[in-house]
């Protein structure tokens, strides 16, 4: 009997995967937990059509994240910040204000969580700030940090 997958099953497959089991392991097991459906040559279908559009998604999601880590790498950011006479800052420049230059200066939205300002930017002085994209991209924004002036 064939079954589709709807959860992942240890040692049979994964989610949406079509198996071949017998009826008293579908009637006894993977049924009364969820974790399979009667495969019919419609739900067959449906499946594999889904599986598709998650992997065009999928594509289309992976050469946004290059065009970006491309638009990216080419950016100079410039932050100006209150700062010392040694050059040491009031505070520190944070992923959220690279975040808000990004969008100031490319019109980019990159969510805060995917900057990576380890250590905090406490001085003054020109930094790499790697920013993960996802589907692999990581772009390194070069950033310039100067003293406010008044």
């Amino acid at each position: 009997m064939d079954a589709i997958l709807v959860k992942d099953v240890e040692r049979l497959g994964e989610a949406g995967a079509v198996v071949s089991v017998s009826r008293g392991y579908m009637r006894n097991f993977l049924l009364p937990r969820g974790l399979a459906e009667i495969a019919t040559e419609a739900r067959i279908a449906e499946v594999r059509r889904r599986e598709r559009e998650r992997r065009a998604a999928d594509e289309r999601a992976a050469e946004e994240a290059r065009e970006l880590a491309d638009l990216l790498s080419r950016t100079i950011l410039t932050l100006k910040a209150q700062a010392g006479g040694d050059g040491r800052l009031f505070g520190s420049i944070t992923a959220a204000d690279v975040a808000e230059a990004i969008k100031e200066a490319r019109g980019a939205d990159v969510d805060r969580r995917h900057i990576q300002v380890e250590p905090a930017i406490r001085a003054i002085g020109t930094y790499a700030v790697p920013i993960d994209l996802g589907h692999g991209h990581v772009a390194e924004v070069k950033t310039i940090v100067s003293p406010l002036t008044e």
